[in-house]
């Protein structure tokens, strides 16, 4: 049984790429560019409020806005978003993994790990510039 585990948990580790660890406080956006084929697609994500040891977070890729609460040391530890459709590559879509670390209660701060799948290497990410505010 051990054996399996440790099989199937190298097999997991082996698809995902491109770790990235990111600390935001309280409402702190981060924006991530994803490029592929011409393209450039904003993904931001950010969080709000961390109560009863979850964590709310909103987030946006593509004009999809969605909210996860996110909870260490449980099934509800991350969040996957598709980052092109289907079309004939169904089962090997690329996608980024955001998974929850740590909260820092102290300094209010959280922390995530971002992840990548991306088989055939066709996705960039990078992270955007915040845009200064004018006065």
């Amino acid at each position: 049984m051990r054996a399996l585990f440790l099989c199937s948990a190298a097999l997991f580790a082996g698809d995902l790429q491109d770790v990235q660890e990111i600390s935001l406080k309280k409402d702190e956006p981060k924006k991530i560019l994803v490029k592929y084929d011409n393209k450039t697609r904003l993904f931001t994500f950010r969080w709000t409020l961390y109560t009863n040891e979850g964590l709310v977070i909103l987030r946006s890729y593509d004009k999809h806005v969605a909210q996860n609460i996110l909870y260490l040391n449980h099934k509800n530890q991350s969040f996957r978003v598709t980052l092109k459709t289907p079309g004939a590559d169904f089962y090997n879509v690329p996608y980024i993994l955001v998974k929850f670390k740590e909260f820092d209660v102290n300094k209010n701060i959280a922390k995530f790990e971002l992840y990548l799948s991306d088989d055939k290497e066709q996705i960039r990410l990078e992270t955007a510039k915040n845009k200064q505010k004018t006065r």
